[in-house]
């Protein structure tokens, strides 16, 4: 029979130790407290589904298992918070594969630097296919074509470098696809044209490319212009927008039934660039703040007033290109700080290192050498608190199951350019029960593969519920503290 919730609390006033209890927490002296207290978070209320932010062309950000997301994965969820770390590490380990070891996987000749808004890149080979529809954690509704057929789509800083669509037909059995039929607003891309990023188009007139993988046809790839609408505020539409439609290629190694991924790129045929052209000096490309669980909803804010001018303290960082891939945005990391002063990492180690704001690896994943120096510290400033087993690649876990109160130092990024992020409780460490912190709990950075040829990756944790903002034409990337 289960346990009334009045006896319920009578046992939690009790006994205080029992696993269900709940916590508290402040930040002082460069340390995050957290007291054991008998209030139920879960009992706070919850922003609906419908639930949008204010600024005017906002667009609500919900995670894919989310009970707010369309996705067809969200319905059979039951407890989206309870994700394992194993399989929050797989797809982190498939995202970077993708990001990092990409001309390495796939056996390809590595192509030559590419210039700001740089080319497409559509996978021909790699198995899985970590770029295509699947692999992302986060979605937002967008609507394509007239009438507007809305479907909800991944967005991504980081894409092959164009806006990629499941069209119909699709013989990948997708739960949501693009009927270009239907649409009487969307042109072909010619063959030849200068928004056909393809040479030869498989001997086709229309813009398109065979993707195959082991010599087996997977499906095509074809270029389309059509109206992007990006839902709620039917204002905020883009006319003859570019994107690819894939008929008959399967999604990535997580088949959530997304329809697409959103270039958000710095691809010359990008959504941000598009919408630069066009904005107002007073304007930024765009930002978002990812939610700070899967319960919650985030933003995506496209062409808003610089957050300075609305009176929002924004620290921000210089933006710089990268050599290897010119759809990247790229800032660099300096330094780490610990409980406040900073921590003792060797200039070489650091220094010229490409630091990447990553919107679907969840972790964040340092050089070995950087690592090194935050863990050895970290664990010297928690030697008083039981050491608990590693949870895969999260190697510094402590078990606080039984305590009444515990503080971890606070960890700071520190970027060029004096921007500072302070990282609270939430954003530093995982726990196995993200509802009771006095479970087991890890820090949650993870050292770079040795032969790892990529640089820092600032994974979605530490991102959470600050609004990440892109000032392309200033040249800089922001953080805004605590907006979502």
């Amino acid at each position: 029979m289960a346990v009334p919730s009045l006896l319920l609390c009578l046992l939690l006033l009790v006994s205080p130790h029992l696993g269900c209890s709940y916590h508290t927490s402040y930040t002082r002296d460069g340390r995050h407290h957290v007291l054991r207290s008998n209030r139920d978070p879960r009992r706070r209320p919850k922003p609906t589904c419908s639930s949008a932010h204010s600024a005017h062309s906002a667009v609500p950000v919900v995670h894919r298992l989310s009970p707010c997301s369309p996705l067809a994965g969200a319905a059979r969820n039951q407890q989206p918070e309870r994700r394992s770390v194993a399989d929050v590490l797989h797809r982190d380990a498939l995202r970077l594969r993708s990001l990092l070891h990409r001309e390495e996987d796939n056996h390809r000749t590595p192509a030559p630097a590419a210039p700001p808004g740089g080319g497409v890149s559509i996978p021909s080979r790699g198995e899985p296919i970590e770029e295509l529809p699947g692999a992302f954690e986060y979605h937002v509704v967008a609507g394509f074509g007239t009438p507007m057929q809305k479907l909800p789509v991944g967005f991504d800083t980081t894409t092959t470098g164009a806006t990629l669509l499941q069209c119909t037909p699709c013989g990948s059995g997708a739960d949501h696809a693009f009927d270009p039929s239907a649409s009487s607003s969307v042109s072909q891309v010619p063959c030849g044209s200068p928004d056909c990023p393809f040479h030869g188009c498989s001997g086709r007139p229309s813009c398109t490319l065979s993707v195959s993988f082991n010599n087996t046809l997977l499906g095509n790839a074809t270029f389309f212009t059509d109206t992007l609408t990006l839902t709620p505020s039917s204002s905020a539409t883009v006319d003859k927008f570019r994107f690819a439609c894939l008929e008959g290629i399967a999604p990535g190694p997580a088949e959530d039934g997304s329809a697409g991924i959103l270039d958000l790129s710095r691809n010359s045929h990008s959504l941000p660039s598009r919408l630069v052209a066009s904005s107002p000096p007073h304007a930024v490309a765009f930002s978002y703040c990812l939610p700070a669980s899967t319960a919650d909803v985030g933003f995506l804010s496209l062409g808003a007033t610089k957050p300075e001018l609305l009176g929002r303290k924004v620290s921000y960082t210089p933006l710089r290109g990268s050599p290897s891939n010119g759809n990247l945005y790229v800032v660099d990391l300096v330094g780490l700080g610990l409980g406040g002063p900073d921590l003792p990492i060797p200039p070489a180690a650091i220094a010229g290192d490409d630091t990447i704001l990553e919107l679907h690896t969840t972790f964040t994943y340092l050089k070995p050498q950087v690592y090194k120096v935050l863990r050895d510290s970290f664990r010297k400033s928690m030697s008083e608190y039981p050491a608990a087993p590693p949870l895969g690649s999260l190697d510094t876990c402590y078990n606080f199951t039984g305590l009444d109160a515990f503080s971890v130092p606070a960890v700071t990024l520190k970027f060029a350019g004096g921007a500072d992020v302070d990282l609270w409780m939430d954003e530093m460490m995982y726990f196995t029960d993200p509802d009771n912190h006095f479970s087991i709990g890890c820090l949650a950075f993870v050292a770079q593969d040795d032969d790892c040829d990529g640089g820092t990756v600032i994974g979605s944790m530490a991102q959470m519920s600050t609004e990440v903002v892109y000032d392309v034409r200033g040249g800089k990337v922001g953080f805004v503290p605590y907006r979502c």
